[in-house]
């Protein structure tokens, strides 16, 4: 009997990806379906569908999900879930699709055909409403927003047969890890405590003094970057997780630290985000969501700590997986190292606040870094990175 977490909703992990034989004859039925290709927001909802990160849905939310979850951030059942899952296309192609027909679902990047789904329901939604909901805002300029408002007319929904990863395993080797393998690893270890720390940067020194805040209290921490798309001028999943993993390797005890990658986009939702990365936190076998300051945020839509002060608004049987919440973390220079606002007592000006934002304009500039501000062997590969894209035309 497994002594970690349960998965979201109390049930055993609901992975939709077909295998063997059984793949294999869906791969073949599927060139003969009609195709949509999805956006690359929905390959991740996908392929998240597939291994299993969001369990227990089976496809694609319906019109009474899609409003339980804006409005109450529960579907028709009762099963909490924050953020609504939906699959959209053009009002043509929605009307020349029966009700109970097949449809293959194909990357947007090539051919590959990600999934089957049964067509159960055709809708179309209040996209602002929705906007409003999740994101708090309609503003264009917020590209969660935009992500929403550029989508097709028409949600189609149904379960889903879910063929491929979108080629997430052979790019990434081992760091794209399903439920099944984290849970499996945190057993092989021993660790029965978890948490889960979220990032789409690479680690500076306070992202570092998180973790190794839950390695003291937890019995390790799941470092799980986001592999998806992100808004123009992030650092890509390839650099990051590599600069993250020479960050483990030099500055964490030994097996205390699980690297692995998830296929999402980035919504920058803020709060809503931060409690669906808890939902499916909790599926990998996460006991504890560490969550500092402006999770899942961008711009300033959001308040540092909004992300944290959700979980208190929320029912107490909505998650098993609990947040481990800290303050702002700097550098004081009067203490010698990095503190938070909870454990220094020192004034703003003997401090440095610590950020990826401007990690990444000090680098895009080319800019002397404090040593306090990241650890050399990561700026090492940052650097490479920057001076990559400096030297293209």
């Amino acid at each position: 009997m497994s002594t970690l977490v349960p998965p979201h909703g109390g049930v055993p992990l609901k992975p939709l990806m077909l295998g063997g034989d059984e793949l294999l004859a869906e791969r073949q039925r599927a060139k003969e379906l009609p195709a949509i290709r999805v956006s690359s927001r929905e390959r991740g909802d996908v392929i998240m569908l597939g291994i299993g990160g969001f369990s227990p849905l089976n496809g694609f939310m319906g019109h009474a999900d899609w409003q339980g979850v804006c409005d109450h951030m529960r579907t028709l059942q009762g099963l909490f879930w924050p953020i609504p899952i939906t699959l959209s296309t053009d009002a043509a192609t929605a009307d020349s699709i029966d009700y109970g027909a097949e449809i293959a679902l194909v990357d947007p990047d090539g051919d590959d055909v990600l999934a089957i789904l049964r067509v159960d329901e055709k809708y179309r939604i209040d996209k602002a409403h929705e906007c409003q909901q999740v994101f708090k805002t309609t503003d264009a300029a917020h590209p969660g927003v935009r992500m929403v408002m550029e989508q097709g007319e028409v949600n189609l929904a149904g379960p889903l047969r879910v063929l491929s990863d979108g080629g997430f395993k052979a790019r990434y080797g081992a760091l794209f890890m399903t439920p099944a393998e984290t849970r499996a690893e945190f057993e092989r270890l021993g660790w029965r405590r978890v948490a889960a720390f979220q990032t789409r940067n690479p680690m500076h020194r306070s992202h570092e003094y998180l973790a190794k805040i839950a390695v003291e209290t937890c019995d390790g921490v799941l470092v799980h970057s986001l592999l998806g798309n992100l808004k123009p001028g992030d650092i890509p999943a390839d650099v990051r997780t590599r600069a993250i993993a020479i960050l483990i390797e030099k500055y964490f005890a030994p097996n205390t630290v699980v690297q692995a990658g998830f296929p999402l986009d980035m919504r920058y939702a803020g709060p809503r985000e931060a409690l669906l990365h808890a939902v499916f936190r909790q599926n990998y076998g996460c006991a504890y969501q560490i969550l500092g300051r402006d999770h899942a945020g961008v711009g300033s839509y959001y308040g540092p700590f909004d992300a944290q002060h959700i979980f208190d608004q929320i029912p107490p049987d909505a998650l098993r997986i609990q947040p481990l919440k800290i303050d702002w973390t700097f550098w004081c220079y009067q203490c010698g190292g990095m503190a938070s606002a909870r454990t220094c007592p020192h004034e703003a000006a003997d401090r440095l606040q610590v950020s990826g934002t401007e990690l990444r304009r000090t680098l895009e500039q080319n800019a002397p870094i404090a040593a306090e501000f990241s650890r050399p062997e990561v700026l090492d590969v940052l650097r490479a990175h920057y001076a990559g894209q400096a030297a293209k035309p």
